[in-house]
């Protein structure tokens, strides 16, 4: 099954109870950033999505949606 980037991002914070705030302080980017991401009218680039996968130790695939685990 194949999820865009928006549903991974909204499922990844609703399973790890973060609001869109705490998330983006994270990993270091406004929290519009991240409203727009969810809304899908824009994806994370390269830099960003490995601040996400360091931040949260996950691998980066997940966040790509090519693994369904983190």
């Amino acid at each position: 099954m194949e999820n865009n980037f928006s549903e991974i991002l909204k499922e990844f914070l609703e399973e790890k109870n973060l609001t869109q705030v705490a998330f983006s302080k994270k990993i270091g980017v406004k929290q519009s950033q991240v409203s727009e991401w969810l809304k899908g009218k824009a994806k994370p680039g390269y830099d960003i999505l490995k601040s996400m996968a360091i931040a949260f130790d996950i691998s980066a695939d997940y966040f790509l949606g090519l693994v369904d685990d983190y």
